[in-house]
């Protein structure tokens, strides 16, 4: 039986989730609570990291190590960072890499590598989940930062270096453990806000609707695909 974990930073992104999976075993370790059902001929293993990259990156090595995860689906909300990107439309990672690291140290050492690439078929499978739900989206670059993006001055820097469709807090960190660990990855999110000078507003206004989009989503790419 094959292990899925799933990773979200808050628990608002994942109670959508949870309110359809099974009642769940309930573990702790490192200070993280995980949750594991058996769904539809699969192990679902679903965790809150805790928000930014030091957080995600060590859930998902206690998601690798302890609960033998052989796939990471990193769902949750984004803030838009492309005029063609709106909110509640979902954005699949093609790639993922942070804004705020220089990418030629990553390059220089270990692990040699500052864009972390997601796997190819399940960016293909969800992009036909959503073609089927009628849900608006997107294939491109997500990249991650400590710190939530709600202005314009530093979008438009970020936009600039690294020609994103999203940003959030965490992707880059799951994708580069997935990448050293070759565990096959997809990094997908709703966008909740434009990440503007308007983000603070926007994002409490459309949190629960957006993940619960990607919650659906993220539901149906497990029942039907991996």
């Amino acid at each position: 039986m094959k292990t899925i974990g799933i990773i979200g930073a808050m628990p608002s992104e994942l109670a959508d989730l949870r309110a359809v999976l099974p009642c769940a075993k309930q573990e702790t370790h490192a200070g993280y609570k995980f949750y594991s059902c058996e769904y539809k001929g699969k192990r679902i293993v679903n965790v809150c990291c805790g928000v930014a990259k030091v957080n995600a990156a060590l859930c998902a090595q206690v998601l690798i190590d302890r609960m033998g995860a052989e796939v990471i689906l990193n769902a949750g909300i984004a803030g838009g960072m492309n005029h063609c990107v709106h909110v509640c439309d979902i954005v699949i990672a093609n790639e993922v890499m942070s804004h705020d690291v220089n990418p030629e140290f990553l390059v220089k050492y270990p692990p040699h590598c500052a864009v972390y690439p997601c796997d190819q078929a399940l960016q293909e499978r969800t992009a036909q989940i959503c073609d089927r739900l009628g849900i608006r989206h997107h294939k491109g670059r997500i990249v991650s930062g400590e710190a939530f993006i709600s202005s314009n001055e530093i979008k438009a820097d970020i936009c600039a270096r690294m020609s994103p469709l999203a940003v959030d807090m965490e992707s880059s960190a799951v994708g580069q453990c997935a990448y050293r660990n070759q565990v096959p990855f997809l990094s997908i999110r709703c966008i909740s806000d434009n990440a503007d000078d308007a983000g603070d507003m926007t994002s409490d206004e459309f949190e629960k609707v957006a993940a619960k989009q990607v919650a659906d989503v993220v539901l149906a790419l497990v029942e039907e695909s991996i």
